[in-house]
């Protein structure tokens, strides 16, 4: 354990490496130039505060920490979350909360528990799958979950061999969920139940994926297109068949949980539109558009067609 002294000088640094980091993303928003050797990225933050505090620092931790100062600015960061620690409410912020006429409220919320989910974990995404009548949502740590109006229908963890989900998909004509990690693409056809589960992981992705939607625009109903965002401003198109995943002929077979599947045997585009993360994509069906945001004071908001995201720029 660190020493008080030399724990009051690592906050300090770290306080300094903070704040340089939020001012050199608001330089950039603003197009202002910074050198590359100076520009402080993901893998430099986190070597720089694991040399400030130590082994004992967990990489999730810093992670979440980075995203959440390089998302907003203005957000307040506490040095404890670097530990995987928050700062609660106090209770007298919850009796006021309590006394006020409310619909939602966090603190009195009712929770719904299965034995997949054994630790604390965050909700990244939600989808509604009005046809099935039915929600899907993801969580941080790898849960992906199917809710319908009254009970859980299929809960699944991923966690062991995908880290942190960030975000999720429902795709229409192959009737299964998609969902994107740092480096890989989940695909789960959750209509199958118990040892025949068939849930399929592609990688590796070239750079790390934030955020995901389905493309509805073929014509094959054995065919669908996903689009993904990620950390380097890229928009992949990803076209995913029945035949990569044998879905036909899993019906009546005892299948291995998860299905590793080579990155390189699908059909994967990709176009650069912006000079930081992407971080949410979108496709408008009835201007056969898609729409891109980042941080990239540049470049925040892009809509283009959805046919010229393979053309070289």
């Amino acid at each position: 354990a660190l020493e008080v002294p030399d724990f009051k000088n690592a906050l300090k640094q770290f306080q300094k490496l903070v704040e340089k980091t939020v001012t050199q993303k608001t330089k950039k928003r603003l197009g202002l130039y910074i050198e590359d050797e100076d520009e402080i990225d993901y893998d430099k933050f986190y070597t720089t505060t694991q040399k400030i505090f130590g082994p004992e620092i967990k990489d999730r931790n810093v992670k979440a920490f980075f995203r959440k100062i390089s998302n907003n600015l203005d957000a307040r960061a506490e040095w404890c979350e670097i530990f995987g620690y928050f700062i609660g409410e106090s209770d007298a912020v919850s009796s006021q909360l309590k006394e006020e006429n409310m619909v939602f409220l966090v603190s009195e919320k009712q929770q719904i528990t299965h034995a997949v989910v054994k630790r604390q974990d965050v909700i990244k995404s939600i989808v509604k799958v009005p046809h099935l009548d039915f929600t899907v949502t993801s969580s941080q740590k790898g849960v992906l979950t199917i809710f319908n109006n009254q009970v859980i229908l299929y809960p699944f963890n991923f966690h062991q061999d995908t880290g942190w989900i960030t975000g999720c998909d429902f795709l229409p004509h192959l009737k299964c969920v998609v969902a994107v990690t740092e480096r890989t693409v989940i695909v789960w056809d959750y209509k199958s139940k118990g040892s025949q589960n068939n849930c399929f992981i592609i990688k590796p992705m070239e750079n790390g994926l934030l955020c995901v939607c389905t493309v509805p625009m073929s014509d094959h109903l054995a065919e669908d297109n996903i689009l993904m965002g990620d950390d380097k401003g890229y928009v992949h198109l990803l076209t995913v068949t029945s035949d990569h995943f044998g879905l036909k002929q899993c019906k009546g077979k005892k299948k291995s949980q998860l299905q590793v599947l080579d990155s390189k045997i699908f059909n994967i585009v990709k176009r650069k539109l912006h000079d930081d993360w992407a971080v949410k994509v979108k496709y408008f069906s009835d201007l056969n558009c898609f729409g891109s945001c980042s941080s990239d004071s540049i470049h925040s908001f892009v809509l283009d067609d959805i046919k010229r995201l393979g053309d070289n720029l």
